[in-house]
């Protein structure tokens, strides 16, 4: 059963915040029937997430190529990460924590690697492929004390299945995605590094994405791990063991097939719940809404992206009713809401579309605290008409 404090929380918000944060562009989201035939056939090129940056560069005829020539000409990806780190010098990590703590929020979860493998503390796992792909700072310690200096839970985000310093195939389709869950010597790196963030952090919330690039044994000692480690800790529901069939989708036949039997794509913009892996406390359904019996959590940004997207238009960022709906609604279903923030990566600074949400929310929070406290508490009024689905 999942603990108690994670069913009460009802608002929590992921940060993504890596080096695809410094040029901080994707296109907008299309409808898959406007994609041209090249979207069509690989989504996740066109997608409107500006966390796959480096992903899109690797397909000439992509919005993202196009657009990194025209800005930078042949600049490497990997010069994102020294102006990443360049901009960690105005961070105020306490100021983002009262600003999460105001908008309801109970907990707050950091993305320490996305998948171009770069990490977000001084790592001391050793990158065989790309040396110093991490921070000086150890972002993720003071990001973790400031959370919970202001009364917030505190959570990982890990991305075990992809890892582009180790795999660095270009990755179009679903297919794609689960065939290039790294192999060799990553398995054994992964689970050092996620281990080494239990032991340094004691995050209360485990969240993994993707998928795990070992077998149902090893997820099994990981989780055992961390539940031994961090007794009161919960795992979200993307720690899908590895399967053998998975390289058989390098396969154009065995390819297609899976991508057909998908049919949801994170590029089309249609949401998706992921697979049930053997363990886990709650389901993580993403852009969409749930309906399964499980404790769940809905995970979505602000606008259509995850990391900060400057391209994104006006008309992609949730208005505020559509935002005040999504968490009532959610939290009176017994559900929570991970709203994502994702910060500039040139100067640290939480883009101003965001703030104003979450200062829309500090607002509803102060019209629910308890009378006389002034304490901003997660609204929670009775059952209303469901929203719409998100994104």
């Amino acid at each position: 059963m999942v603990a108690r404090w994670w069913t009460q929380a009802g608002l929590g918000i992921l940060v993504h915040w890596t080096p695809a944060s410094v040029p901080g562009w994707a296109p907008p989201r299309t409808p898959p029937e406007d994609l041209p035939e090249a979207g069509r056939a690989a989504p996740l090129a066109w997608t409107p997430y500006a966390e796959w940056y480096e992903n899109g560069l690797r397909f000439p005829g992509s919005p993202v190529f196009a657009h990194h020539r025209a800005t930078y000409g042949d600049k490497p990806y990997t010069d994102f990460g020294r102006e990443f780190e360049d901009g960690l010098a105005s961070w105020d990590p306490a100021a983002w924590a009262r600003a999460f703590r105001a908008a309801g929020a109970r907990y707050a979860v950091l993305v320490t690697k996305h998948h171009d493998g770069y990490c977000l503390w001084p790592s001391g796992v050793k990158n065989p492929h790309r040396s110093g792909w991490h921070t000086t700072r150890d972002v993720v310690g003071e990001f973790a004390e400031a959370v919970r200096a202001e009364g917030l839970r505190f959570g990982v985000y890990y991305s075990g299945g992809l890892d582009w310093t180790f795999d660095d195939r270009p990755v179009g389709t679903a297919a794609d995605m689960l065939a290039s869950v790294p192999r060799g010597s990553y398995p054994g790196y992964a689970d050092a590094q996620l281990r080494e963030l239990v032991r340094r952090y004691r995050p209360d919330i485990l969240w993994n994405d993707i998928a795990w690039p070992a077998g149902a044994p090893e997820v099994r000692r990981l989780i055992d791990f961390y539940r031994f480690t961090v007794p009161h800790g919960v795992v979200n529901d993307r720690l899908l063991p590895r399967s053998p069939l998975w390289r058989t989708f390098a396969l154009p036949g065995a390819g297609t097939l899976h991508n057909r039997w998908e049919r949801r794509t994170v590029a089309r913009g249609e949401g998706f719940v992921p697979r049930k892996p053997p363990s886990y406390d709650f389901r993580t359904p993403e852009f969409t809404r749930y309906s399964g019996p499980d404790p769940y959590e809905i995970t979505r940004g602000i606008d259509h992206s995850f990391g900060y997207n400057r391209n994104s238009p006006p008309a992609a960022f949730l208005g505020r009713d559509a935002l005040t709906a999504l968490v009532r609604d959610t939290a009176a279903d017994g559900g929570n809401l991970l709203l994502n923030v994702g910060p500039r990566g040139e100067d640290a600074a939480i883009p101003e579309e965001q703030l104003l949400r979450l200062r829309w929310l500090s607002e509803v929070a102060r019209d629910a605290a308890p009378a006389g406290t002034g304490a901003p508490a997660v609204p929670v009024p009775p059952a209303g008409p469901e929203a719409p689905a998100a994104g």
